[in-house]
């Protein structure tokens, strides 16, 4: 490969985490009775708060205090020619769709309906949203609470062209990833060869560890929910040996930044060192499966010195393995430049976590024909 440093704009830049904007009018019209009257009264109220969607998304029910300027959370992107438009302007080529009220998803307490509203949500998305024309691929959502009903979504789209992954709800999930009850999630999606990527938000929940009511203020708040929730799951998934019984389920953990990955496979590595008795399905250090976990940037961090970022990634082995986020359009979103501008090694490098690496971790072509599909035509 050439050395030759490309401009942003010239670079292939794909974002593993843009946030779409629910419409439950329109999803109403998806999903199963008796839950539509449900979805169409909610999608009559004209007050659609961010994330706090009552009888939709329990936000309402959970405190949370004003983010920073008290406006910046009501940012969303309502449909895909906007969204589309508004990547354009910030260099992103190809973006991996989330959603926003659902991201919430995990803490919904009625099985059934948590389940439908899966059901409905990705059978919209696919619908309404997703293009590779328009370079906007989405992941399907596994409803924690019915792992067989989610086992069955991921079986009903594993050849859909447009859908590259499955989220997790990660955010006051309860029991964590990783218990064996979600084995039927997991073995879908390998059998799929579809990737998973946990993906949390800030929820205050009496469940561990979203149980961070003593903080008073969004900054306490968020500066840990993100974290608590991926380094909690990852341990429960190293606990029940998830990357031993499934090596070729490719894993992301997103929206929780890289600084904590180090730290905690590290620490993973000690307790084996002197616990391994309680994971003997490890023949080596946890780190060396977690290694082969890909991590989204998103949040970046902002040290002083750049090149403490990269120090962070080449601790973890993770050049290959890590990806640009921005998390557009959410008031915290990164513009690709705070990543492309950092003291990367190589311009290899560079290309790598601004798009090559997701195109390996989603198994996708620059264009965004999935490569492990036979589509019509040929393509």
């Amino acid at each position: 490969m050439s050395s030759k440093r490309q401009s942003l704009e010239e670079m292939l830049v794909v974002d593993v985490d843009v946030h779409l904007h629910e419409k439950p009018a329109e999803m109403a019209a998806y999903i199963d009775k008796p839950y539509r009257q449900s979805m169409e009264i909610a999608g009559s109220f004209q007050d659609d708060r961010y994330l706090a969607l009552p009888g939709f998304a329990p936000g309402d029910t959970f405190y949370f205090p004003m983010y920073p300027g008290g406006g910046e959370a009501g940012r969303a992107v309502w449909g895909i020619q906007q969204m589309r438009d508004e990547l354009d302007k910030i260099a992103i080529d190809i973006g991996i769709l989330f959603p926003d009220h659902l991201l919430k998803l995990a803490v919904h307490p009625v099985k059934d309906y948590a389940a439908a509203i899966a059901r409905a949500y990705n059978a919209w998305m696919v619908d309404r949203w997703c293009s590779r024309e328009k370079g906007i691929l989405g992941l399907i959502i596994a409803a924690n609470q019915d792992p067989e009903d989610a086992a069955r979504e991921i079986e009903k789209y594993a050849k859909e062209p447009t859908v590259v992954g499955v989220y997790l709800p990660t955010a006051g999930v309860q029991p964590l990833w990783g218990d064996r009850k979600y084995d039927p999630i997991f073995q879908a999606a390998q059998d799929a060869d579809l990737p998973v990527l946990l993906h949390s938000v800030t929820v205050v929940h009496p469940v561990f560890p979203s149980q961070i009511q003593e903080y008073e203020t969004a900054l306490g708040q968020h500066s840990v929910s993100h974290l608590f929730n991926m380094m909690a799951n990852m341990v429960r998934m190293v606990e029940t040996g998830v990357p031993v019984r499934y090596p070729d389920l490719r894993v992301a953990f997103t929206e929780a930044g890289i600084s904590w990955v180090p730290g905690m496979l590290h620490r993973l590595d000690k307790e084996y060192l002197e616990l391994r008795r309680d994971i003997p399905m490890f023949k080596q250090r946890p780190s060396k499966h977690l290694e082969k976990y890909y991590y989204a940037t998103q949040p970046i961090g902002e040290p002083e010195n750049p090149q403490d970022i990269v120090d962070l990634i080449r601790l973890y082995n993770g050049f290959k393995t890590t990806m640009f986020a921005s998390d557009w359009p959410h008031h915290d979103f990164d513009h690709p430049r705070a990543v492309y501008k950092l003291p990367w090694p190589s311009e290899e490098v560079r290309r790598g976590v601004m798009g090559e690496n997701a195109l390996e971790f989603f198994k996708i072509d620059r264009n965004g024909y999935r490569l492990n599909l036979k589509t019509k035509g040929g393509e």
